[in-house]
């Protein structure tokens, strides 16, 4: 079966950029410009995805916070900020839905568009799968599951200058920026209509404007009836072009994201328990981490694990990575086998001077550092290994010195405030 494909498809092959499946999609991989071009204007300077390939589920009715706490990770109760406040409207929180094993469905951001009225954003493909979920689930709640895959169009604005750039073809700036917290949004759009008050652009045209994103850079997420796609993305581009704006394709959003430590859903996280992994936030522990502050699908099965699994991040000494991470191992130093390589990229934006890594961003960066990009990933091992052990990556054609972290590419911008942003 062909690809599907997104409203920008046209936009995208037009302009020579480098195509693949992607969850079903023909998606551009990288454009004219190069994937490490595209990599550092989002760390320096701002880049554009089309992520419309995403999916998403409106979950509306009396029954529909229940049924979000009972089959999502992240306790809706207690959630938002150092206080875990519950989830309000206008903020959003990641999670995953779960089988009864623990095992993951899908990662996803959750929405409160109103009181009883819930966007949840799935991966490309889900939005059936995790729709036919929340209906198995649901029994007797009231509550609506309409699977919105393909009538929601979405790009991601990222980078330190995105909100510059973004002002110049809002209507309010001023309104819709004031106040905007990380993992907070304004705003809403065809066919999901919330309370709050609207964000326009110039010509009245409506948008949700979301503060998230996936690159560990200050950002944006814009929701947008699919109509509109194509004219949003160009007036994106003419507004940031003087400051270096770049159409940006999935190979960047795959380096950045690994260099923020942000898993892909289906291979860093997937048919095994949702737990001992560098994402813990997601689940509901309590204080003592011990145990969850609510009962959810799949938490006894993650509680009662015999042999647990770890994922770790890690970071390597060069640029060199894995020509297939799929089917690597990882290795300790004397070579016996301790699990597998989930994700190995480059993240192209930070290198090492001695045993300290920096960004090309970092303000005490050494005079005249220039980074050649360092590997990075995600590995599956059977032993709880501390940050700092050296293992070994190993396919059929290299094997690579990495060390386990806890962090890789340091400076990022995502959680600064808005206002030091637009300064």
């Amino acid at each position: 079966m062909a690809p599907k494909t997104t409203p920008l498809h046209p936009w995208h092959t037009a302009r020579g950029a480098n195509m693949a499946d992607f969850g079903g999609y023909d998606m551009p991989v990288w454009y004219p410009t190069g994937a490490k071009a595209e990599h550092l204007a989002v760390v320096q300077a701002a880049g554009l995805f089309d992520t419309s390939h995403m999916a998403a589920v409106s979950v509306r009715g009396p029954g529909a916070f229940e049924l979000l706490q009972w089959t999502f990770t992240k306790d809706l109760e207690r959630c938002i900020g150092p206080a875990r406040k519950p989830l309000a409207e206008g903020r959003c929180v990641y999670g995953a839905f779960l089988n009864e094993r623990g095992e993951a469905l899908d990662d996803s951001i959750v929405y409160r568009v109103g009181s009883d009225e819930f966007l949840v954003v799935v991966n490309a493909g889900m939005g059936a799968p995790v729709a036919a979920h929340l209906r198995e689930q649901a029994g007797s709640r009231s509550v609506e599951i309409v699977d919105l895959t393909d009538r929601v169009g979405k790009m991601d604005l990222q980078g330190p200058l995105s909100g510059k750039i973004l002002a110049r073809i809002l209507a309010d700036p001023e309104a819709a920026f004031s106040g905007m917290a990380y993992f907070s949004f304004k705003g809403h759009f065809d066919p999901v209509h919330g309370n709050a008050p609207a964000v326009t652009l110039k010509d009245g045209t409506p948008l949700l404007l979301s503060r998230t994103g996936y690159t560990g850079e200050f950002g944006f997420e814009l929701f947008i009836a699919p109509e509109h796609v194509t004219r949003l993305w160009e007036a994106l581009l003419e507004a940031g072009a003087a400051d270096g704006l770049l159409p940006c394709g999935l190979a960047a959003r795959d380096s950045l994201r690994a260099g923020a430590v942000l898993p892909l859903s289906h291979q860093d996280i997937g048919p095994w328990p949702f737990i001992h992994h560098p994402w813990d936030f997601a689940l509901p522990f309590g204080e003592d981490k011990t145990g969850f502050t609510k009962d959810f699908l799949g938490a006894r099965a993650l509680l009662d694990l015999d042999t647990p699994e770890f994922t770790k991040a890690f970071v390597g000494f060069d640029l060199r990575k894995l020509a297939d991470p799929h089917d690597a191992q990882v290795l300790d130093e004397e070579g016996n086998v301790l699990g597998t390589v989930l994700t190995c990229v480059t993240d192209m934006a930070i290198g090492r001077v001695g045993d300290r890594i920096y960004s090309v961003t970092s303000p005490d960066k050494p005079e005249g550092f220039q980074p050649r990009g360092l590997s990075c990933g995600f590995v599956k091992i059977r032993t709880d290994l501390p940050a700092g052990t050296p293992v070994v990556l190993k396919d059929r054609r290299r094997s690579i010195r990495v060390v386990l972290t806890d962090d890789v590419r340091p400076h990022r911008t995502a959680r600064r405030p808005i206002r030091q942003m637009l300064a």
